[in-house]
């Protein structure tokens, strides 16, 4: 199956799966939308009606159907459950949920704790309910380590939109390259290419890159880091560089299998460029 990527998606993970199963609870309260049918319109909207208990005859209510269906994707089709997650919130902030005189008020509790789930996925859930990636550019220091560190996690997990990194035009590696540098020199040159960047974060971090002739006797680990090196600039090669924040980022050539191998590839690397800082 393609991978689908773009505005519509969002992370997911055990607290995420929870966080917006408690945003549809209204077994405490009266009714309130969104309902069954709108709920069940946006499961088969992501494709995930396998998942979908009421779909296997079973009655349950809003929450637990929710949960059952979003821990369902985690396991089979996590793309598709981030697609219904961010569906599904786009739905509650449409029927009102996110406003306090509305009868669909879906609670401060539920808002807060969803805001601090998906914070930590590096995802701003604002007052009014959009669901958007943190702009890194806005960021700095220790803000952006943990910003980055999110979209790692997504990028082992092979979210492909975590590829790119949002509103710097950049893909995941080039972004930690400019931080370690930023961060160990207080300055780097947004214009060099990557292989120059890159090689200048390896060698910031007393790291080997191809370009540095294998030494007699020298530690095995030297050989991992030129191989990193080496895949890094691999991968960069197969940036969409006019598609950068307009679809896929990978060339169109490059299968839905080559594109989940190189965005895991790219976290794994760059959670080892940050683990040095």
């Amino acid at each position: 199956m393609p991978i689908k990527t773009g505005s519509t998606s969002a992370p997911l993970n055990d607290a995420i799966v929870t966080a917006v199963a408690q945003m549809v609870d209204d077994a405490q309260s009266q009714r309130r939308d969104p309902s069954h049918s709108d709920i069940e319109t946006e499961i088969k909207r992501a494709g995930l009606s396998e998942g979908d208990p009421c779909g296997r005859g079973h009655s349950v209510g809003k929450m637990k159907r929710v949960r059952a269906v979003l821990n369902w994707a985690l396991e089979y089709n996590a793309v598709a459950g981030g697609e219904f997650v961010y569906s599904l919130i786009s739905a509650i902030r449409g029927h009102g949920g996110f406003r306090e005189t509305s009868p669909n008020y879906i609670g401060k509790h539920s808002i807060e704790n969803a805001t601090a789930v998906f914070d930590i996925e590096g995802y701003e859930l604002t007052l009014n309910g959009e669901l958007q990636p943190k702009l890194l550019d806005n960021l700095s220091g220790v803000a952006l380590t943990d910003a980055l560190k999110a979209y790692i996690r997504r990028a082992k997990r092979g979210a492909e939109d975590a590829a790119l990194v949002t509103g710097t035009g950049k893909d995941l590696l080039e972004a930690v390259a400019g931080h370690i540098l930023q961060q160990k020199y207080g300055r780097y040159s947004a214009t060099n290419n990557f292989p120059t960047l890159l090689g200048q974060a390896f060698i910031a971090l007393g790291l080997a890159t191809s370009e540095e002739p294998e030494q007699q006797g020298e530690a095995p680990n030297k050989r991992i880091e030129r191989a990193m090196y080496e895949l890094a600039c691999g991968i960069n090669q197969l940036r969409n560089k006019q598609g950068t924040g307009h679809g896929r980022p990978w060339l169109a050539t490059v299968t839905a299998a080559e594109a989940r191998m190189a965005t895991e590839m790219m976290g794994v690397i760059a959670e080892r460029l940050l683990s040095f800082m």
